[in-house]
């Protein structure tokens, strides 16, 4: 994934959403942003070779129990993480599918989206677009897919993913609602939980994707790997004001089980 300097998501976000739930995360650098809770002002891709690097470096020393992917904004970052995946196709991977910042800054080039559908949705166990992600995903127009959010998932799972997770928390309403669609799963899958009122959601999409992970790294089903991320982001959204951390957008609170208020 990338980096956010700022702490609240990324690389940063999965590090501390691993640490919390009790498995070790080890993390290979795609992208340097920079960026705080109001803005993301610059990207550097590092060289697609480092990247490699990297991972190959990590792979052979490591025992690695899952893979969670996250921003990857060029094709050929995402088809040398693809090349690698393509040689391990047991280990579990979650694609979480970063295209836009929580500022609405871009993350993702135009171009490498369709790698990503071509490359990497085909190796994924599950894959857990927000709606922009899916209505880019799907070259739909967001309104659409809120409307046929079923079809959606059907339509992602048609594009190679086992399994998608189409997150709500961009729908309206009183409640956020996800829905699991694929392996596993009988139909469909409804998981929700209260709306929290809250500015501070910064990182959402990268812990809930790392908290399913550290659910498969342990062994569990993914439905109820996705049952056990709900209950920690859930939380995590609800304890983010304790930490008024900047001026825009702050982080969840991802150690909220463990530092006292």
């Amino acid at each position: 994934a990338g980096s956010d300097p700022s702490g609240g998501a990324g690389i940063q976000a999965d590090l501390k959403t691993f640490s919390a739930l009790r498995v070790y995360g080890a993390a290979v650098i795609t992208a340097l942003t920079a960026q705080n809770t109001r803005t993301v002002r610059a990207i550097h891709d590092p060289p697609v070779d480092f990247v490699a690097a990297q991972l190959d470096t990590v792979l052979s020393d490591l025992s690695v129990d899952a893979v969670k992917i996250g921003m990857l904004s060029r094709p050929e970052a995402i088809a040398t993480v693809a090349a690698r995946l393509r040689a391990r196709p047991n280990l579990p991977v979650v694609l979480d599918p970063v295209m836009i910042a929580k500022s609405g800054a871009a993350l993702l080039r135009p171009e490498a989206a369709a790698a990503l559908r071509r490359e990497l949705l085909p190796l994924c166990r599950v894959v857990t677009p927000n709606l922009p992600e899916a209505s880019v995903l799907l070259g739909e127009r967001q309104e659409h897919v809120l409307a046929q959010r079923e079809e959606a998932c059907r339509r992602i799972l048609a594009l190679g993913a086992r399994a998608v997770v189409l997150k709500g928390g961009h729908a309206p309403g009183p409640e956020c609602e996800d829905l699991l669609m694929g392996e596993g799963v009988d139909g469909i899958v409804r998981l929700s939980a209260p709306r929290i009122a809250t500015k501070n959601t910064h990182g959402t999409g990268c812990t809930f994707a790392a908290a399913i992970t550290a659910g498969l790294a342990r062994g569990m089903s993914l439905p109820d790997a996705l049952a056990a991320a709900k209950r920690y982001i859930t939380g995590a959204i609800a304890a983010a004001d304790q930490l008024a951390v900047g001026e825009g957008h702050g982080p969840v609170h991802h150690f909220y089980e463990w530092w006292s208020a």
